[in-house]
């Protein structure tokens, strides 16, 4: 994990999925840090490719395009909102700051803020739990079943 970061985890709970190849792509992380700091982020994509694919979505303003399409889309706001549920749900075994109650991530549920994020839940949950993150990681052509990494099979 340091190595994918470039610093030392913070609070891994678990690894919410893996590369093809067994390395760490999105880790979940505890929502309130050792810290005391309260931390919304559960879903935190780790991953180097998968990372640089979705900053060249966002350096592309593919959220732009996104969030345009969430506003005109009625079936796309209810899957978004049910995204930003699961995600809650998700979070919740692990602890409820009052500080973040009701904040999910990446701008969930109406706004698209963090196509890392996003993609990080998509990655987790499977697909078609998350729409946006979906989107974001065919428009990216960046899957967990086509390794990427620099050193398969070393997982950590």
């Amino acid at each position: 994990m340091h190595e994918q970061l470039g610093r030392p985890a913070r609070d891994v709970v678990g690894i919410a999925a893996r590369c093809v190849c067994g390395n760490p792509v999105v880790v979940a992380t505890a929502p309130r840090l050792t810290d005391g700091s309260p931390f919304p982020t559960f879903y935190y994509l780790s991953h180097p490719g998968a990372t640089a694919a979705m900053s060249g979505l966002e350096a592309e303003h593919v959220m732009r395009e996104f969030a345009e399409e969430l506003d005109e889309d009625e079936e796309l706001r209810a899957a978004y909102q049910r995204a930003h549920e699961a995600y809650l749900r998700d979070r919740a075994a692990y602890g409820e700051p009052a500080e973040i109650a009701g904040i999910s991530a990446g701008g969930m549920p109406t706004r698209v803020k963090c196509l890392h994020a996003l993609a990080g839940h998509a990655l987790a949950a499977g697909p078609g739990v998350n729409p946006i993150g979906d989107r974001a990681l065919e428009r990216a052509g960046w899957s967990l079943q086509r390794c990427t990494c620099t050193n398969p099979g070393a997982s950590g």
